[in-house]
């Protein structure tokens, strides 16, 4: 029997109706091993090592510790097992440096005894797999070095500078080499809206009519000077860049434009015809696809990925089942001979020869494209998109589309286009006008056959040089000139798309890290989506301030492209490894210090970060964000004399101007009075505001007394607004309504953090406002109770193979979940529940067993640990003589 290893079960299934019973197809689920993420992960023997906390070993040849995850250890088992009886292993993991890492560290985790050959494949399908057959190879170790370099280098970075971070910040933070200086570009970018200085320009509309035809002419040039546009002013200071413009404010415009209506003729100066070519895009590589799934599908990064692996793996195709694309983690441009005929032949049979242009044949700028892979393509090209809908979930669908549509386009002939740009001069009052229209009309639509055009035909109507403009009497004719405001916009914030394609154009990153990096961003909640754009946090502001003062070297955009530059030399064999680590962690002769010795230097003198904001205008005292241990607040001054406020988590940083600041700050100062007192307890209530919204505190908080009674307002509540009467009120919640005569539970009424609530055995309801609280029935919050447990099926995923059960997608507080009626596992952020298959709800439920077996044991193992402490010290102590 042979054995072939790949990395996930949807390949092998794939890969498995491709051959013999003679084969078996197993997966490695990923990576097997890996550098330890834990302390308890570390071996015995090494734990006393001055480097084992990096996993690495820096004092010798950087040699990592590599062990078995303990979800790995199962699979190796099961590996281990199916290798006893194989004669054959064939390693066929994808071709990329992380997959021939998979397959070294198989090869070194199992040690077989039989032969051991590397197959790869840029496509799942029958062909692709017989021609790997014939043509297997070695493990490339040189390619095994690079990505061990690289998975080092990270850590080397992550685990030296984090621990700064924690002690600097705020715990449980990470840097990252790639991820911060991606968080870099999205702070300064931020950084440069905040500086930014609005700028008022106007400009005039003419609106005119030739045979009939409408058009439009824009002012351009006023007495041989070129109109201001939003491009001419400075950003920081909203001054105008070059003094030669022409700046047009209301009072001028609005006079050029009364007066000029009224100053005909006017003359067509001149009038410009060209032919102009646009040429079709080249097929994606992983960058490009990331990019256009996020702009035109409102996939992000991680998703896109996943549902492009989904149709690399393999879909079924009702009987058959076969991967649709390529290898989806490339940077190469290139398309085989196979696949460029296939395209020629399909426009050619669909759309006539005059719409072929091939082959096109693109090569990446990028120095680091592995030329050897394909871009991204459909592995069938007569796979058109609505043949293959009936196959396919939305997602899938709509990213076939995209990339069978671009594969197609790229190999077809340029679109041509015939653009107009006609000048019409005009006098008034001394001052000489040009106005400009300009048109364009698609004459051959070439690839816009399948790709589409943004373009709209705008037609200009056929006019000569030197005609006169008129009144509406004349051939050409002036309906009106008006004037148009205009104010400059801030530099648009990075969308996940546009800030992969700046990670591109610098160099940085490769194509399996864009989508983590983006990820990793969001979940450490150093940058938050508004609007589809990313706008840093508190936090993600003070990482870069600290990391910027101290540590730049290491976040710079060059030097992060360098050391990206050093690891594919290594994949090359033309670095050696260790002098490469060495140099970027203990420094060399060529003047780099190392980051060990840079943080061993700055250390000491590092101060907790803050975030200027400006100044309070009513004390005159510098304004400053903080980072506290669980909060982020606003100062105003220094020493003790200090004022706090908490800022509230949903206000960002774009609106946390001076003023807004000053409020809080006054409000806090209010609070600090009380609004009256209990009558029962004699207790002072205070109206207090804190990071989740304004609350109800009864009493004052004393060091070692007990904790204070509060109660929640919601977030939409106004303080102010708030009185002893219904102070009073709302301390008296949670009230109990009654007991569930189906349970025996109390059900009681209550406010928290997203408002008023019913509540019975844990399960909490919404009502309508805090007044229903006092009003609401037993019977009407039961009712509103046993609703809120009727979760909406999203989908019905199909049954259980092994029970038969029911598996369903269920709308949870929390988003989307699939249960199998016992188990609930979430869906991953930005799944579509239509998509998931019952493999996928099946390893999503198996994860989510693993994980309450492992919090059970931990809680087992505490609780033991608490108990034997509890025993110790109620045990007599033993009288010594």
């Amino acid at each position: 029997m042979k054995l072939i290893i790949v990395e996930s079960p949807a390949k092998a299934r794939t890969i498995e109706k491709f051959l013999g019973d003679e084969y078996s197809v197993e997966a490695s689920y990923g990576h097997i091993r890996d550098l330890p993420s834990s302390a308890a992960e570390i071996p015995a023997a090494l734990r006393k090592r001055s480097w084992a906390r990096l996993g690495v070993n820096v004092d010798e040849d950087y040699g990592p510790i590599y062990v078995i995850g303990r979800e790995s250890k199962q699979h190796v088992a099961s590996l281990r097992k199916q290798m006893r009886a194989a004669d054959e292993l064939l390693l066929a993991t994808d071709e990329d440096r992380e997959g021939e890492a998979i397959s070294w560290h198989v090869l070194e985790v199992l040690k077989p005894k039989v032969p051991v050959k590397r197959i790869t494949f840029h496509e799942i399908t029958r062909t692709a797999i017989a021609k790997a057959l014939e043509t297997p190879r070695d493990v490339n170790l040189s390619v095994v070095s690079a990505q061990e370099g690289r998975r080092i280098l990270d850590r080397l970075f992550g685990y030296s500078l984090s621990p700064v971070l924690w002690k600097k910040v705020r715990t449980k933070l990470s840097a990252g080499r790639v991820q911060s200086v991606a968080l870099r570009l999205i702070v300064e970018l931020e950084e440069a809206r905040l500086r930014f200085r609005e700028a008022e320009y106007w400009d005039l509309e003419a609106t005119l009519s030739a045979g009939g035809n409408p058009f439009v002419a824009r002012l351009t040039e006023l007495d041989g000077n070129r109109v201001a546009a939003g491009k001419d002013f400075d950003p920081d200071t909203g001054r105008l860049l070059k003094a030669s413009l022409a700046h047009l404010d209301e009072a001028t415009a609005t006079a050029l434009a009364r007066d000029s209506a009224s100053s005909l003729p006017w003359r067509v100066g001149s009038v410009t015809r060209k032919e102009t070519r646009k040429r079709p895009s080249p097929p994606f590589i992983t960058s490009t696809l990331q990019q256009a799934a996020s702009s035109r599908l409102g996939m992000s990064p991680r998703r896109a990925m996943q549902v492009a692996q989904r149709l690399y793996e393999g879909v079924d195709l009702g009987g058959s089942r076969e991967g649709l694309i390529t290898y989806m983690r490339t940077d190469s441009l290139n398309m085989s001979e196979e696949s460029l005929a296939a395209a020629a032949e399909f426009i050619r049979a669909e759309f006539g020869t005059e719409y072929t242009a091939g082959p096109r044949r693109y090569r990446t700028q990028a120095k680091s494209a592995q030329e050897a892979h394909e871009a991204i393509r459909p592995t069938n090209m007569l796979r058109t998109p609505d043949a293959m809908s009936r196959y396919l979930g939305k997602d899938e669908l709509a990213l076939y589309r995209l990339i069978w549509q671009r594969a197609i386009a790229s190999q077809m002939a340029d679109a041509i286009l015939d653009r107009t740009t006609i000048d019409l001069q005009a006098s008034t009052g001394g001052r000489d006008l040009v106005f400009r229209a300009t048109g364009s009309v698609v004459r051959f639509p070439g690839f816009y056959r399948v790709a589409g055009s943004s373009a709209q035909d705008s037609l200009l109507p056929e006019i000569g040089e030197g005609e006169e403009i008129g009144d509406d009497a004349s051939e050409i004719s002036l309906a009106g000139v008006k004037p148009q405001r205009h104010v400059t916009a801030p530099p648009a914030r990075f969308t996940e798309a546009s800030l992969i394609k700046r990670l591109e154009e610098e160099g940085i990153g490769r194509p399996s890290t864009y989508a983590p990096t983006i990820s990793t961003i969001q979940q450490r909640e150093y940058a938050v989506k508004k609007k589809g754009a990313l706008l840093p946090t508190y936090v993600g502001m003070a990482v870069i301030h600290l990391l910027r003062r101290h540590f730049s070297h290491y976040i710079d955009l060059k030097f992060t492209a360098r050391m990206e530059e050093g690891l594919d030399d290594i994949a090359a064999g033309k670095l050696d490894r260790r002098a490469f680590l060495d140099s970027f962690y203990k420094g060399d002769d060529a003047g780099e210090e190392g980051l060990s010795r840079a943080i061993e230097r700055e250390l000491p003198g590092i101060e907790y970060p803050d975030i200027p904001l400006g100044v309070d205008s009513r004390t005159g005292k510098e304004l400053r964000v903080r980072i506290g241990r669980n909060y982020v607040y606003v100062q105003c001054g220094d020493g003790d004399e200090a004022q706090r406020a908490t800022l509230p988590v949903d206000l960002l940083i774009d609106e946390l101007t001076p003023e807004r600041a000053a409020d809080l700050l006054e409000a806090r100062d209010r609070s600090r009075v009380p609004i009256g007192s209990d009558p029962e307890s004699g207790l002072p209530i205070f109206v207090l505001i804190g990071p989740y919204g304004p609350y109800l505190q009864l009493g004052e908080v004393v060091d070692g007394g007990p904790k204070p009674k509060r109660v929640s307002l919601g977030r939409g509540t106004d303080p102010s607004r708030v009185d002893l009467e219904l102070a009073l009120r709302l301390l008296s919640l949670p009230r109990e309504i009654g007991v569930d005569p189906e349970s025996g539970k109390r059900v009681r009424a209550g406010l928290g953090r997203y408002g008023a609530y019913v509540e019975c055995d844990r399960v909490f309801a919404s009502v309508e406002s805090m007044e229903t609280l006092f009003t609401v029935t037993l019977d009407e919050a039961l009712e509103r109770i046993r609703n809120k447990n009727r979760r909406p099926v999203l989908k019905e995923v199909g049954p259980h193979p092994a029970t038969g059960v029911a598996l369903q997608v269920l709308k949870g507080r929390y988003g989307p979940y699939v249960t199998d009626g016992k188990l609930n596992a979430s869906l991953p952020k930005g799944d579509d529940p239509e998509d998931l298959t019952v493999d996928e709800a099946l390893a999503l439920l198996a994860s989510a067993a693993k994980r309450k077996k492992t919090t059970r044991k931990k809680t087992a193992k505490k609780t033991l640990k608490m108990t034997a402490r509890k025993t110790a010290r109620k045990a007599p102590r033993k009288k010594t003589s």
